[in-house]
């Protein structure tokens, strides 16, 4: 019998595989509290027993519980950084064959603007990079690639004019672009990381998690990484104490590997 929210987040668990305990609890409880409530369930038992018979409630759960907030080229100046300093460090690190991985991509605008950075240093029948994120949902959003104009607001005209054709009121990423990037659907919290990245970008999104989650993600990303890679991170997620993981600062936002330290 679910009584209570610490109830209800070990239904999830068992449910899902989410683990709500890693989630900083006001913010994600208001949440919950807000879609149930939204589905006329009078407790957190009835909006299980709904999850569990209804596929499209649940999956509308999902979608709901992962913050999906993205945008083309979010926070500019960073992927100016990007460009112009950590794309060169990498290819003189460890050539053009670069292995990329967009950690918490969302729908997509995130691994689609890391192909455009590259196009200007790889051809991009060599550019591969694999894009993961908990929601099935936002996956399927990301593959379609259709977007509207204000996803692209922040996107310099150049990408937006070679790499986008416009439908209706939406832009379709072009099938070039889409080739780069390989979907996958991954919970950061337990599953598997790729091995021996060159670059992870994961950006906006442990700002939602428990510093203990986030300790237990930074330690994985650094494993995941080669000596010298590069870790991208979010403009409200800079690293206090980067040293504890073996992260050297390069530049705002970007960490090294670094296995000299500690």
């Amino acid at each position: 019998m679910i009584e209570n929210y610490d109830d209800f987040k070990e239904a999830i668990f068992r449910l899902s595989k989410i683990d709500l305990s890693s989630y900083k609890e006001r913010q994600m409880k208001r949440r919950i509290d807000s879609l149930i409530k939204k589905n006329e369930a009078e407790t957190y038992q009835e909006f299980v027993d709904l999850l569990k018979k209804d596929r499209k409630t649940y999956e509308e759960f999902i979608n709901y519980l992962t913050i999906n907030v993205s945008e083309f080229y979010r926070n500019p100046t960073q992927w100016q950084v990007l460009e112009k300093d950590i794309i060169p460090y990498l290819i003189n690190k460890f050539s053009k064959n670069l292995k990329i991985w967009s950690s918490a991509c969302s729908t997509g605008d995130e691994p689609y603007s890391l192909a455009m950075v590259l196009s200007k240093f790889i051809p991009l029948n060599q550019i591969k990079i694999v894009a993961t994120d908990i929601d099935k949902q936002v996956l399927e959003k990301a593959k379609l690639g259709l977007y509207k104009d204000k996803s692209l607001v922040g996107l310099p005209e150049e990408f937006k004019s070679k790499f986008f054709r416009q439908v209706g009121n939406s832009y379709q990423i072009t099938d070039d672009i889409k080739k780069c990037i390989e979907f996958r659907q991954l919970n950061l919290l337990k599953d598997e990381y790729p091995k021996n990245c060159d670059l992870i970008v994961c950006r906006n999104v442990l700002i939602y998690f428990t510093d203990d989650a986030k300790d237990s993600i930074y330690k994985k990303f650094n494993r995941a990484m080669k000596k010298d890679a590069v870790l991208f991170v979010g403009s409200t997620e800079q690293i206090i104490q980067s040293i504890e993981y073996k992260f050297s600062s390069l530049k705002s936002f970007f960490y090294t590997k670094n296995d000299e330290l500690l």
